[in-house]
């Protein structure tokens, strides 16, 4: 028989800073949610550390999670029915902000318009973002503009979302 497939899409938002507890809370949550979760990894490989950073979170994740990776077109994937875990926006951004030559307007209208077509999706979706803003005050002009992107980004996505958390210290605060 057909599993009844979700008739609203859920959206759980969990943003905070750096190593605080995101990765580990949304992938608990999803978890929750589907016993076959998809990971969606949005990180450019873009050099050999990073690309250990990746296995070694891709070894954090057993075999009920399939993984797929995708720099930039997010909504080019079929995702219905399933739950999926977004990690993460932040990296997601850089490459759209680099890809676009730095131009916030443009990377902003382009993660808007992804995203409005990714979230139409009957899916449940976490995401997963980081409060650049509220640490150190970058040093370029590159980085002031990126983090008023991905504030306004998470902002765009907080609106949408059905429940907000805020993590700090590992510690999951539901701001909405």
């Amino acid at each position: 028989s057909n599993l009844p497939t979700n008739q609203l899409t859920m959206i759980i938002f969990i943003t905070g800073g750096q190593r605080s507890g995101k990765s580990a809370f949304g992938q608990k949550k999803a978890l929750e949610l589907s016993s076959r979760p998809v990971y969606l990894a949005t990180s450019r490989k873009w050099d050999a550390d990073h690309a250990q950073r990746i296995s070694r979170h891709r070894k954090d994740r057993d075999e009920r999670w399939t993984t797929l990776e995708e720099e930039k077109y997010l909504s080019h994937h079929d995702f219905c029915g399933k739950t999926v875990l977004l990690d993460c926006i932040t990296l997601w951004l850089t490459n759209l902000f680099t890809d676009n030559s730095f131009d916030v307007e443009k990377a902003l209208d382009e993660a808007k318009n992804e995203l409005e077509m990714l979230l139409r999706q009957k899916a449940d979706f976490l995401i997963i973002s980081n409060e650049t803003g509220m640490g150190v005050h970058a040093e370029t002009e590159a980085g002031r503009k990126f983090t008023d992107l991905q504030g306004w980004v998470n902002q765009f996505i907080a609106g949408k979302a059905d429940e907000v958390y805020l993590m700090i210290s590992g510690i999951p605060l539901q701001i909405k």
